[in-house]
């Protein structure tokens, strides 16, 4: 009975919220990637009417397009839109499709733990040796917290995912 209450109630409140905050972090990694691009445009604007760029353009976009790539891994792993071969199940059962998004799944929970240490350790070192921009001097560590972030948020998109290929996989499930 608690299982079920659970299952009913208390998983679909925490698959709600889980989905609600992903989809936020992706629309905000939007907004960050229009911002870049019309500080781009208006550097190519400057550059063609003034003579020189933004400074440091170049450097803001790396660094802007890192967190961007990254935001939106969470929301294609919820929303299954990773690479898929489609060609493999287009004629499978709903089980055989559910066994392989939890295999997937499984996958890229165990690929974002293991970038979300290493990037964890990355940002230690940078933060150690202060490591900055050739010409804005911005700290290399400042894109990692977002990047981190995101890896955290798509450990928890894998979950959820994991989750449904898990219920998808039972018995009586309507296809």
């Amino acid at each position: 009975m608690a299982a079920a209450k659970l299952e009913n109630g208390g998983w679909a409140r925490f698959d709600d919220l889980a989905r609600r905050l992903i989809e936020g972090w992706a629309l905000l990694g939007g907004v960050l990637l229009v911002l870049i691009a019309l500080m781009n445009t208006w550097s190519v604007i400057s550059l063609a009417t003034l003579g020189f760029p933004v400074p440091g353009d170049f450097e803001l976009v790396q660094m802007g397009v890192a967190v961007v790539a990254f935001s939106f891994l969470p929301y294609c792993q919820l929303k299954g839109a990773n690479v898929t071969a489609d060609i493999f199940t287009a004629g499978a059962s709903r089980v055989t499709v559910a066994v392989f998004t939890l295999l997937a799944a499984l996958a890229a929970a165990f690929f974002s733990v293991l970038l979300l240490w290493r990037m964890s350790d990355g940002m230690v070192s940078y933060l150690r040796f202060k490591e900055v921009t050739t010409i804005l001097n911005i700290p290399l560590w400042i894109a990692f917290p977002p990047i981190l972030a995101s890896l955290a948020l798509l450990v928890l998109a894998a979950g959820v995912t994991l989750h449904e290929a898990i219920v998808d996989m039972r018995p009586g499930k309507p296809a």
